[in-house]
């Protein structure tokens, strides 16, 4: 073979492993890649190729690495109603002190049913917003949403589906902006997020929900500083 070929081929080689690639996060088969931060070996189970978690008791489920800016893609279904869970990102790899939850970035997962069974005060059903893939920052992190319910940012259109089926969502996080996709179509978003760096986590909060293709795209690094980086845990 032609020196001058040899050094293309070479050349390309270099250049395809330089373009961002898909990684699975979940094997369909153990919990590899994930650290239990405050719940139970009860509590996330692995059934026909699923992630099952059961809700119980409340808390979350840690990535082993910390990641800055990608592309997360994640399915889930809850499988009863009203049922609440979540996916943080950017988030610290512990609860804050004496919450069960991280301080980080909530892209929530609520089934359709929650604000008819969490009522307001006066008896009235809750806000719809809340269902519908909200994104805010939770104990602590700070952002400036994109459709505002308060600090939270509600989606401009509702595309969740109820118990029993699967949600898709497609999260887009780049030097602290999140863009959010439900069920094929971006609806939301953040920015200036005060946090820019860290770990994922999966939260369980009091009702069984399925997880499924839960995957990973990471892009070049931005311009994060140490401030903007979660607290490093060891696994």
């Amino acid at each position: 073979m032609k020196p001058f070929l040899l050094s293309f081929i070479f050349s390309s080689a270099i250049l395809a492993g330089d373009v961002p690639q898909w990684v699975d996060l979940f094997n369909g088969k153990d919990l590899s890649g994930w650290v239990d931060v405050n719940t139970s070996k009860e509590t996330w189970t692995v059934k026909d190729g699923l992630l099952v978690c059961s809700g119980k008791p409340t808390g979350v489920m840690r990535s082993d690495k910390q990641y800055e800016n990608f592309i997360l893609h994640i399915e889930w279904m809850h499988m009863e109603a009203g049922g609440n869970s979540g996916v943080f990102v950017w988030s610290e790899g512990r609860g804050s002190p004496g919450k069960p939850l991280p301080k980080g970035m909530e892209v929530q997962m609520l089934e359709l049913e929650w604000p008819k069974l969490h009522p307001t005060k006066d008896g009235q059903p809750n806000h719809p917003g809340y269902v519908s893939g909200e994104l805010f920052g939770a104990n602590g992190l700070e952002c400036i949403p994109d459709n505002p319910r308060g600090k939270r940012s509600m989606s401009y259109e509702m595309r969740c589906k109820g118990k029993g089926e699967w949600n898709t969502y497609d999260v887009v996080c780049v030097d602290g902006t999140i863009k959010h996709s439900i069920n094929g179509k971006f609806v939301n978003g953040v920015r200036e997020s005060t946090v820019r760096k860290g770990y994922l986590c999966l939260e369980s909060e009091g009702a069984e929900i399925h997880f499924r293709n839960i995957k990973i795209m990471e892009l070049p690094g931005g311009r994060v500083t140490p401030e903007q980086i979660a607290p490093v845990e060891t696994n």
